[in-house]
C-alpha cells in the first residue's frame, strides 16, 4: 500500500492506495483515484444507500476493476464527508446479524455532486478537445 494525502476543502485525509495502481495500464494512477472518490461516493449513493464494503464492490464493478479501494481508503473519505454533512449514516442489522453503517446522502451531498459533476465535465471536455476525439473506455 502507499499512503497518499488529499486535501479537501482544508482538511487532510490519507488515503491507502494500492501500489500496482501507479504502473499498471489497467488501474488508474492514485492521484486520480484519490480526486475521484468524493464523486463516485456521493454518485453511487444516488442509487441507493449502502455500506462501506457494498460502495467498494459497486465502484470497482462499475469500473471494470480499475478502480480498486481499500477499506482503509474509504472510511476516513466517508468520515470526513459526514463532518461536511454531505452523508448521514446509521447502524443497522444486516441479514447475517452482523452490524453495519449504512450512508445515504444529504440535501447538501447532492448539491455537492451537481458542482463535482461540472468540474468532471469541463475536465472532460477539455481533455477531449485536446486529443480531437472522444476518449476510449475500455
Amino acid at each position: 500500500m502507499l499512503g497518499l494525502l488529499i486535501i479537501l476543502d482544508k482538511c487532510t485525509i490519507p488515503l491507502d492506495i494500492h501500489c500496482g495502481a501507479r504502473h499498471s495500464s489497467a488501474m488508474l494512477t492514485k492521484e486520480l483515484v484519490a480526486a475521484s472518490t468524493v464523486p463516485l461516493v456521493l454518485s453511487v449513493l444516488t442509487e441507493s444507500e449502502n455500506y462501506g464494503y457494498a460502495l467498494i464492490q459497486r465502484v470497482q464493478e462499475l469500473s471494470g476493476g480499475k478502480i480498486e479501494w481499500a477499506e482503509g481508503m474509504l472510511y476516513p473519505v466517508l468520515h470526513w464527508m459526514e463532518k461536511e454533512e454531505l452523508i448521514e449514516s446509521d447502524w443497522r442489522e444486516a441479514e447475517t446479524g452482523r452490524k453495519r453503517k449504512y450512508y445515504r446522502l444529504r440535501k447538501e451531498g447532492r448539491k455537492a455532486l451537481q458542482e463535482e459533476k461540472q468540474q468532471w465535465l469541463t475536465v472532460h471536455e477539455t481533455m477531449t478537445k485536446l486529443w480531437k476525439q472522444q476518449p476510449r473506455s475500455t
